[in-house]
């Protein structure tokens, strides 16, 4: 046998893993950098208990430099305990499954709430192709970064007369003008080539003209990254026709989350999307696109609630703690999973459990 057969030999019996080193040398931690850090846990509704308690015994295997404080919170609560956020201030970070916020009534969304005692103005999901995953489109990979604390999600409604009720949106310079610069920012940090602003400032042209305006501002400085604007009707219809023309989106509070649920459902589901909420001094990490399966009691019966999402938004995390290798290592596992096809639940064409899975990603862990 030739000598340069020996390492395709030596690869085939590794399971045909390349043995070649992938480590980089760019990341040079700073004294003290491994020493393990708390977050806070929001287990949350339906499912949520199910895909945290995967992420947690994930990062038991890997040995994550994190632990978790948690906390017992439902969507139902009339408000977010104190110790929660105290908890969330203190440690920066919290990992959260999904709260089920009530239709009606009277009672508001502890996901809102959070966001705004926390300024968690930033909302990013991440949608993409996964390798051995079939969907309609190939090459798909945007970034949405959504204003998270204004907008339609303001909460300021009232009754004007009896039948006649005022929602008010509400548009600022300060918050369209920051959430500009977060998303011009994360392109220019992670080499991206084009940041598309989403509105309606057709019809809406005082509140969605402020918004186009402090984007076109924060566009001029960044010379290097094309700059291009589209009205929310019409991004729609091309997210679902040639959705591989976009990069970074930005947009207002409402249209982002029916942007980036839609760009998930043409990336693969709502099941494998990662995503999180940051702000200048804290972020919340989370399943990036709605969570339409918290209440779905027959998944939590048969406990076979796809827990990809928050892995990869564990993920994230990891790197947002600067734990870049931890990050890898996770990242890597669940694609592994994913392409192999062997271990799927029911939204990605399988039957496993949540468990099949977590047994899966951890015997993938290099």
């Amino acid at each position: 046998m030739s000598r340069r057969a020996f390492p395709i030999v030596k690869q085939l019996l590794s399971g045909g893993r390349s043995t070649t080193s992938t480590r980089s040398v760019t990341y040079m931690p700073r004294p003290g950098d491994g020493t393990p850090r708390p977050v806070t846990l929001i287990p949350g509704d339906g499912v949520g208990p199910l895909v945290t308690g995967a992420v947690e015994q994930v990062m038991e295997a890997m040995h994550a430099p994190v632990y978790f404080e948690k906390y017992d919170i439902h969507g139902d609560m009339k408000s977010v305990p104190p110790e929660v956020i105290e908890s969330i201030k203190k440690n920066k970070v919290c990992l959260k499954g999904g709260l089920k916020t009530p239709v009606g009534g009277g009672v508001s969304s502890l996901n809102v709430m959070l966001r705004k005692e926390l300024d968690l103005y930033a909302s990013l999901v991440h949608c993409f192709n996964l390798q051995g995953l079939p969907t309609r489109h190939d090459n798909v990979d945007i970034v949405v970064i959504r204003e998270n604390t204004e907008g339609e999600y303001s909460g300021l409604e009232h009754e004007v007369v009896p039948g006649v009720v005022e929602s008010l949106k509400v548009i600022t310079k300060f918050c369209s003008e920051r959430i500009a610069k977060y998303a011009f920012e994360y392109a220019y940090l992670n080499n991206r080539k084009k940041v598309t602003a989403v509105h309606k400032a057709n019809i809406m042209k005082l509140a969605d003209g402020l918004f186009l305006e402090s984007c076109r501002e924060v566009a001029s400085k960044y010379p290097s990254i094309q700059y291009n604007e589209m009205i929310v009707d019409n991004c729609s219809m091309q997210l679902v026709s040639k959705p591989e023309q976009f990069d970074v989106m930005v947009t207002p509070n409402l249209y982002g989350n029916l942007v980036a649920n839609t760009a998930a459902g043409i990336a693969g589901g709502t099941g494998v999307m990662p995503g999180g909420n940051v702000g200048a001094d804290h972020a919340i990490f989370e399943q990036g696109a709605s969570a339409g399966n918290v209440g779905n009691e027959k998944l939590l019966e048969q406990k076979k609630a796809n827990p990809v999402a928050l892995l990869l938004s564990s993920a994230m995390m990891l790197r947002h703690l600067q734990f870049p290798s931890f990050a890898d290592r996770l990242e890597t596992a669940v694609k592994r999973v994913i392409a192999e096809g062997k271990y799927r639940t029911k939204d990605l064409g399988g039957d496993s459990s949540t468990q099949e899975v977590v047994d899966a990603v951890i015997a993938n862990l290099d």
